[in-house]
């Protein structure tokens, strides 16, 4: 299993293109494998034929063996011996021709145990991811009955969900009889522990994806040390501007574009705030202004990089964070193009968030928090009016940016979307 991200550190086999037996060349692909960030094709290092699939379908971890590519006849169960600690669990070498799994200990029944692909009674096979595999199985579901919606006709979690009528508990295939019922409590009394007792609930699996974020959000906020500075900008002229430019835009310009060419705006005057802290004791200022934007995946945020956003229109941002928001959901994202960022944006305005804070995403030393555009009623010229105000919090790694710097940058911030033809000098 090669590393395919800088962050995996297990890959896990989705489905094969090849079977044992089958010839492969080099280059050509052998698997499809779900990373901490997309599902993308293992491709094969090497020209020969497939002897052996270690691993059918399941994670396995960086290095760990998945298959066997050799020359037709020769030994693969010794290769497999040959390679020790590197094998896949369950996977033991055997003197006959026949490929043996070894019965896991108890210790072992929570680890992944190589299984065979799902199949249709007609023998045709059926492509699922594990998740899938294992809400239909609880719920007593048939799987090769559920319409895939995946890539290639994959079945994912949301076909499963989507034939379970939208629940997320699983439907059992028996019943325990219903618990009488009993009138509540007069008063709250506190449970003892002889009668108390647990609900119900479904421990999920988790995906690669939401692995390496929980790694990294514990990473980023428990070594980075924190400040916050918040600013509420008036929006009034940034409204009337995207109206104005949307009427001759090829593409239709959101708040979000208008909030990333302010920050490359504002980055090009504060560089101080463009950096990173390095683990040797030094501050790297980067001179490229690459603004990672988070998109959401429904399984987690991912972090595409928009590069050179400061030499880019408003239009080729929209166009970018559209193609990249859209890949990142089919989970196609390259690894590539989600590094090099040096500043990072988050919005959570369109679900009508006012305000909120962001966890830095290192290297980078600050991250931006962009809430709603709120109407509401502020003083103007000392009489009161209704106005269009936006609030954005500024998350900064105080090894790097001290409270005036990332003072400064927002003043410039501001001022950038209060008077929008500033981003077009």
């Amino acid at each position: 299993m090669p590393r395919m991200s800088d962050t995996m550190e297990e890959g896990v086999i989705v489905g094969w293109m090849k079977q044992e037996g089958d010839e492969v060349e080099s280059g050509e692909t052998l698997a499809e494998v779900e990373t901490d960030k997309a599902t993308m094709e293992l491709d094969s290092y090497s020209d020969g034929i497939l002897l052996h699939i270690a691993v059918k379908e399941g994670p396995v971890p960086i290095n760990g063996i998945i298959a066997v590519i050799g020359e037709k006849g020769e030994d693969w169960q010794a290769a497999i011996a040959a390679a020790g600690d590197n094998a896949p669990a369950g996977e033991a070498p055997a003197a006959a021709e026949t490929e043996t799994v070894a019965a896991p200990t108890p210790q072992e029944e929570t680890e992944s145990v190589p299984e065979t692909v799902p199949s249709s009674a007609e023998g045709v096979r059926i492509k699922a991811s594990p998740l899938a595999k294992s809400m239909a199985k609880k719920a007593g579901i048939d799987i090769s009955t559920i319409r895939g919606t995946g890539d290639n006709g994959r079945i994912v979690k949301k076909d499963v969900e989507a034939l379970l009528g939208g629940k997320t508990q699983p439907v059992a295939t028996t019943t325990a009889p219903p618990a009488p019922k009993t009138a509540p409590a007069p008063a709250y009394q506190a449970p003892s522990a002889a009668s108390a007792s647990v609900g119900g609930f479904e421990d999920v699996p988790v995906s690669q994806m939401r692995k390496a974020i929980a790694r990294n959000v514990v990473a980023n906020k428990f070594t980075a040390p924190h400040f916050y500075l918040t600013t509420e900008i008036d929006m009034e002229k940034a409204i009337a501007a995207r109206v104005q430019m949307n009427e001759i835009a090829t593409t239709r310009i959101s708040f979000n574009d208008l909030a990333v060419k302010a920050a490359a705006v504002a980055l090009r005057q504060h560089p101080a705030i463009n950096a990173a802290w390095l683990e040797d004791n030094k501050i790297r200022y980067n001179q490229d202004i690459n603004i990672g934007v988070a998109v959401d995946t429904g399984d987690g945020l991912l972090i595409p990089v928009i590069r050179n956003s400061d030499q880019k229109s408003l239009s080729q941002i929209n166009l970018e964070v559209r193609a990249y928001a859209g890949q990142a959901k089919e989970k196609k994202l390259n690894p590539q193009d989600m590094q090099g960022s040096t500043f990072t944006i988050s919005n959570l305005g369109m679900f009508g968030i006012e305000e909120f804070t962001a966890i830095i995403n290192r290297p980078n030393a600050c991250i931006l928090a962009v809430g709603a555009i709120i109407e509401k009623p502020v003083v103007k010229d000392g009489e009161l009016a209704v106005g269009q105000r936006m609030k954005v919090t500024l998350s900064c790694d105080h090894r790097a940016v001290d409270g005036v710097g990332g003072a400064k940058f927002l003043q410039t911030f501001k001022s950038v979307l209060e008077d929008p033809i500033r981003m077009l000098v």
